[in-house]
């Protein structure tokens, strides 16, 4: 069986940073020793990400490096990626994005949780990329990074209305590349602006479609945290595709350069 002519699907889904995370397979290795090694590979590289990076543990570097008992020299050598990473977005952002926020009583915390997720999933994807003649799709938290071979043969990617997530606003064809949305549908208003501490006004969700699942990722918060300069902001970013929804309900298609266009609009 091949990814070009096998249909089986073979699904895997386990916990893992706060969020489910799920694995779909078609192909040669959807149910063979090496498609569930790939999949124990991938969960082992989250939970190593999760012990790195929560902002919950205070045992994780990232905690320890906040407290100031551990310097960026001696941190795993991923945590000074992430953050150069996040550097880069706060700059295209102009601030709006940051790896940096104040707590309630004015400190200034680190926090990259905006980064770490698509590059996380990203990093631990490389385990399914090795399967040959194999389709993979994992999801995390709004984030989907996908491979299909046969490209008659995509995943299709629904994209909820943040307004009533029982409705699908479009749908991605994807077939080498990602999805990620950043909006309030489930996890309430927990993106701010960075420069003014306070949750964006005006929109309500961003997609972003790119073939990288971590800056996918990071312009669809720093897009959603720009508020009602969200779409424009997202025009200028070049090899994006993306959707913009407002709190109206009015919807942006941004259909640029990127790698995969929408194949439904409703």
């Amino acid at each position: 069986m091949t990814a070009a002519t096998g249909s089986r699907v073979v699904r895997h889904v386990e916990h893992v940073m706060g969020l489910p995370v799920s694995l779909a397979l078609r192909g040669r290795h959807a149910g063979d020793a090496a498609g569930r090694a790939a999949w124990r590979a991938v969960m082992a590289s989250l939970h190593d990400a999760d012990r790195v990076f929560s902002t919950y543990r205070p045992d994780s570097a990232v905690s320890r490096l906040d407290r100031g008992e551990l310097t960026l020299d001696a941190a795993p050598p991923e945590v000074g990626e992430v953050l150069a990473l996040a550097e880069r977005a706060e700059r295209a952002s102009g601030g709006a994005f940051s790896a940096w926020r104040r707590d309630p009583d004015g400190r200034r915390r680190l926090d990259p949780s905006g980064v770490v997720k698509g590059w996380a999933v990203e990093r631990a994807a490389a385990a399914l990329r090795a399967l040959d003649d194999t389709d993979f799709c994992v999801a995390a938290g709004g984030d989907v990074l996908g491979r299909a071979e046969d490209p008659d043969r995509p995943w299709r990617i629904g994209i909820e209305d943040p307004h009533d997530p029982c409705r699908i606003l479009a749908t991605v064809p994807l077939r080498d590349g990602a999805v990620a949305t950043s909006g309030t549908a489930h996890r309430g208003a927990h993106v701010v602006d960075a420069r003014t501490g306070r949750p964006p006004a005006d929109v309500a969700a961003v997609t972003v479609v790119h073939r990288s699942l971590t800056w996918a990722d990071i312009d669809a918060t720093a897009a959603f945290a720009q508020g009602a300069d969200a779409a424009a902001w997202l025009r200028r970013r070049v090899g994006r595709t993306g959707l913009v929804v407002a709190d109206d309900g009015s919807v942006t298609v941004l259909d640029g350069s990127g790698p995969i266009s929408w194949a439904q609009i409703s």
